[in-house]
């Protein structure tokens, strides 16, 4: 039985220093040159190992940081023109915060770009019709749409709307009746006599919409305790009768 080794896949050197720098918890600006440069390469002799081709572009950046650990290890380092000792290492790390930050921005273009992809984008709506007939299997109409065949379905449905509404006539008629016009209907008669059955309201006027507001009319005021009734006045009838002072 073999086994499979996977190994991280890296765009480039500068993304594997960075790798290394952000698992060690490293100080970038303080670059130890001895681990990096040996850890550097012994990815690339696994890359080597598993027969995967290496990149000039890794080759050249070990080849660099080779470089740099050997100025480290010379005794009489590189001066500048005040006399200040040049640090090997200035370089790499300008080049690695100048990459971090461009990868930085490139993430947020990603995430920017997924959100465009998200969106629709205003088309030929022919095509799109013809493509989505394609693809749903619907009627072969739909494929040879155009605006003469939209107009004249419109003006079909326009022409069973207007026929319908033709048909239904709604008419609304205001009763000439109110809640309070009836129950000082029913407090006048109740100054004539002292107790009234409500047969007699209906004798006054029998029209259903007359009685229905005449009874509402009853039952507010037994509500605003102005009246009482008392049943006993033959079937489905009762007295209406003034409260007692």
């Amino acid at each position: 039985m073999g086994f499979e080794i996977k190994l991280p896949l890296f765009e480039g050197p500068f993304d594997l220093m960075l790798f290394f720098i952000e698992r060690d918890e490293l100080d970038i600006y303080d670059i130890p040159i001895s681990k990096i440069t040996r850890d550097f390469l012994d990815y690339l002799d696994q890359l080597e190992k598993m027969e995967i081709e290496v990149a000039s572009d890794f080759i050249l950046f070990a080849a660099t940081l080779m470089k740099i650990k050997s100025k480290m290890l010379i005794p009489k380092p590189d001066l500048d023109e005040n006399g200040v000792e040049i640090d090997p290492r200035e370089e790499l790390v300008q080049h690695l915060l100048e990459y971090r930050k461009y990868k930085s921005v490139v993430a947020t273009l990603a995430q920017l770009e997924d959100e465009r992809m998200a969106k629709l984008e205003r088309g030929n709506v022919l095509a799109e019709l013809k493509g989505w007939s394609s693809m749903d299997q619907v009627e072969a109409e739909i494929q040879d749409l155009d605006l003469f065949k939209l107009l004249n379905v419109f003006t079909k449905v326009m022409a069973k709307f207007v026929s319908r509404t033709d048909d239904t006539i709604h008419t609304v008629i205001q009763y000439p009746y109110t809640i309070e016009q009836q129950k000082n209907l029913v407090l006048e008669q109740l100054k004539e006599k002292q107790r009234i059955p409500f047969t007699d309201f209906i004798d006054v006027k029998a029209e259903k919409i007359f009685v229905i507001y005449t009874f509402l009319a009853i039952l507010e005021l037994l509500q605003l305790a102005q009246i009482t009734i008392k049943i006993g006045e033959g079937f489905n009838n009762f007295w209406v009768e003034n409260l007692e002072e």
